[in-house]
């Protein structure tokens, strides 16, 4: 077994560690939506906060890609892949909240559109891991 491999196995364990982590704390984030993005040069707003697949491997997974070869190839692999590149998260109030419409968008967790975290999306997850396994592969060796 490679070192370049052991590496990539014990990251995508740790972003697995950290992805448990936030869904086991979505009861908490349910009131949170959010918008996959499919770039990074959409607008943005005061009410959203955007977070790059590079952001959410960070703060999931405390993965940081060694170069920017490698930066570019996770991005590659979600664009390949159909996922999203990063998310936009609305934080003033949830769009088509429960508390105040009684009932939440049924759609929540396909994967189109409006998403909820309380709901079992799996996009956020879905885009960690594709963009860490993405940047993992590059060749970071000068040589």
């Amino acid at each position: 077994m490679t070192h370049r491999t052991t590496l990539r196995r014990a990251g995508l364990a740790v972003a697995a560690a950290g992805t448990a982590a936030v869904l086991a704390a979505a009861p908490a984030m349910a009131h949170h939506c959010f918008v996959p993005m499919y770039s990074l040069d959409g607008p943005t707003s005061a009410n959203w906060f955007v977070l790059s697949a590079q952001d959410g491997a960070f703060f999931e997974a405390g993965y940081e890609a060694e170069c920017d070869a490698a930066v570019d190839a996770g991005y590659e692999a979600l664009r390949s892949a159909g996922l999203p590149v990063g998310l936009k998260i609305f934080e003033k109030m949830t769009i088509g909240d429960p508390k105040h419409t009684g009932r939440m968008n049924p759609n929540g967790a396909d994967g189109k559109g409006l998403e909820y975290f309380g709901a079992g999306s799996e996009l956020p997850t879905q885009m960690v891991h594709a963009w860490i396994e993405g940047a993992d592969s590059a060749d970071c060796d000068p040589s």
